[in-house]
């Protein structure tokens, strides 16, 4: 077996440049082979030792699977990125990523600036044209208590800023203006933003900061939460927020991401074809066609609601009991020993239910008319 030397990725921070760009600049992982059990067999102790090692590593990383949700967001980012080139004295459209949790947001977000990244890097150079370091992303995760300060702080955390243990919040962010032109940042991406406390004083001077970013950073602001709309992002709450509101939700694009669901054929269609794309990446010795998209397309929707988070950590952590346990498939009776994320668990058995019942079904009609 032939294996690809690949930098460690298991322990990085993306909320440093060095980490980041590590991410962004790795070689795509290289997928196992799928062996037959007599190969199986056949290898040596260390052999089988590696084989599983590199099994265990791709499963955990099986993704992103580009289904329509993310080239939907992809298209859309890439309109709005590729459009924020006016010159400086224009200010450029932010977006707001708001969508429930388990939909992939981060995930999908990461894709796109790791595309974004390597496409800047190929066009314009790893050095600008003063010298700098080129960073075409700045990628930074917020907390429950982040105020102006701290996300300046942030911001001067992911450069590696000398002056980012000590100074005013005004000194903050220059220094961190400074390093976004220096190094050409050209996407700003805030996760986590639901994170903050919008109702009390931090939530407002937040507010405030992120309109300030958006009219003097040269950058697209990237903002990604759950229930932003709540929260107040777009709409003014109250008389406080007016002005600070008023003018981030004119200049900011709102997306999202979509479950998948099964009450239409076309999204029938679209969770079929994510299980057979899921399907090709599954390095277990007794994988067949059809194994989850025919075998288990009732059973995997019940047990992940549709959401793409619940339905990957649901295939690895099966495709490592499978491997350890030597089962090396996935069926029902081994994914039933698996746990899931709570939210999956708890709204598990009203589908399951309605599934068995056939009230629902996440066949399409093709494939119910083919198993008839």
């Amino acid at each position: 077996m032939s294996t690809v030397s690949l930098p460690s990725l298991g322990n990085l921070a993306l909320s440093r440049k060095e980490d980041f760009k590590m991410f962004a600049q790795a070689p795509r992982r290289s997928q196992p082979e799928v062996l037959t059990s007599a190969q199986l067999k056949d290898l040596g102790e260390d052999a089988r030792a590696e084989y599983d090692l590199r099994r265990r590593e791709w499963h955990a990383n099986i993704g992103p699977i580009k289904t329509p949700q993310l080239a939907d967001l992809h298209e859309d980012l890439w309109d709005i990125v590729d459009s924020n080139l006016q010159d400086g004295d224009k200010a450029k459209g932010a977006v707001a990523l708001d969508a429930f949790p388990g939909l992939g947001k981060t995930t999908s977000v990461l894709a796109f600036a790791r595309e974004f990244y390597r496409r800047e890097i190929a066009e314009r150079g790893e050095f600008t044209d003063q010298g700098h370091e080129r960073l075409p992303v700045c990628r930074v995760g917020l907390t429950g208590n982040t105020g102006m300060k701290d996300l300046n702080r942030a911001m001067l955390e992911f450069f590696g800023h000398p002056g980012r243990n000590g100074g005013t919040t005004a000194q903050f962010g220059q220094r961190a203006l400074d390093c976004v032109l220096s190094c050409e940042v050209r996407l700003l991406a805030l996760d986590d933003l639901h994170f903050l406390k919008w109702n009390q004083r931090n939530g407002i001077e937040v507010s405030n900061h992120l309109k300030w970013i958006a009219n003097e950073f040269p950058v697209t602001l990237l903002m990604i939460g759950v229930g932003l709309v709540e929260k107040g992002l777009f709409s003014e709450g109250d008389a406080r927020r007016d002005a600070a509101l008023a003018q981030t939700g004119r200049r900011t694009t709102r997306l999202g991401m979509r479950p998948f669901t099964i009450e239409s054929e076309a999204g029938r269609q679209e969770w079929r074809q994510m299980l057979l794309a899921l399907e090709q990446r599954v390095v277990l010795v007794e994988r067949y066609p059809g194994m989850l998209a025919d075998e288990l397309s009732d059973y995997l929707f019940a047990r992940s609601t549709g959401h793409i988070g619940s339905l990957m950590t649901l295939i690895n952590r099966g495709c490592q009991r499978a491997v350890r346990s030597g089962t090396e498939c996935l069926d029902c009776d081994l994914l039933d020993g698996v746990k899931n994320d709570e939210a999956a668990e708890a709204a598990r058995k009203e589908l399951e239910a309605a599934l068995e019942k056939r009230r629902l079904t996440s066949r399409p009609r093709s494939c119910r008319r083919k198993a008839a």
